[in-house]
């Protein structure tokens, strides 16, 4: 009998739920992603969720448990494909913000390391057509002039009109 049962307010905390006003309101994740790293150390209090954290700190999972760390951003662009082979098979990055100017932490196979991203320009890739040669003319995007885009073709890829 002097065990206490929980009440509405105990089951809104558990699943992340706020009281404002007489009313559940969801709380929404901070800006900004766990890292894939922990290269800091992190606050001493555990967490279940980013609002149990100081600041703009993120709540994070890692072998040491859940614990509240700075947020890493990404920046934008798309890390390039890989043209043959791997990498230095070495960490040079954990993520975009430990990249200069505008480079991203890309996967080069083996490792991670900054590398100058390229933009995907608006509109899709129509179904490949026949070529008559097998050939790698373009690896993204930003090799095409103008619109174009960089799309498969039925043995590599070339420069194409976007479809809309």
């Amino acid at each position: 009998m002097g065990e206490s049962q929980p009440v509405l307010s105990d089951v809104k905390v558990a699943f992340g739920l706020e009281t404002e006003s007489n009313s559940a309101v969801p709380s929404l994740p901070r800006s900004g992603h766990c890292p894939r790293l922990l290269k800091v150390l992190p606050s001493l209090r555990g967490c279940v969720c980013d609002q149990d954290c100081p600041g703009v700190d993120k709540c994070c999972v890692y072998d040491c448990g859940a614990v509240c760390v700075p947020p890493a951003f990404s920046k934008p662009g798309v890390c390039p494909r890989r043209q043959w082979g791997s990498g230095m098979c070495a960490e040079f990055c954990s993520n975009d913000s430990d990249c200069p100017n505008n480079e991203k932490c890309c996967h080069n196979g083996c490792g991670h390391e900054c590398i100058v991203p390229y933009t995907v320009k608006p509109g899709r890739c129509a179904l490949p057509k026949g070529t008559p040669m097998c050939a790698e003319y373009c690896y993204h995007d930003g090799q095409c002039p103008e619109e174009q885009k960089c799309c498969r073709t039925t043995c590599g890829h070339a420069c194409s009109e976007p479809c809309i």
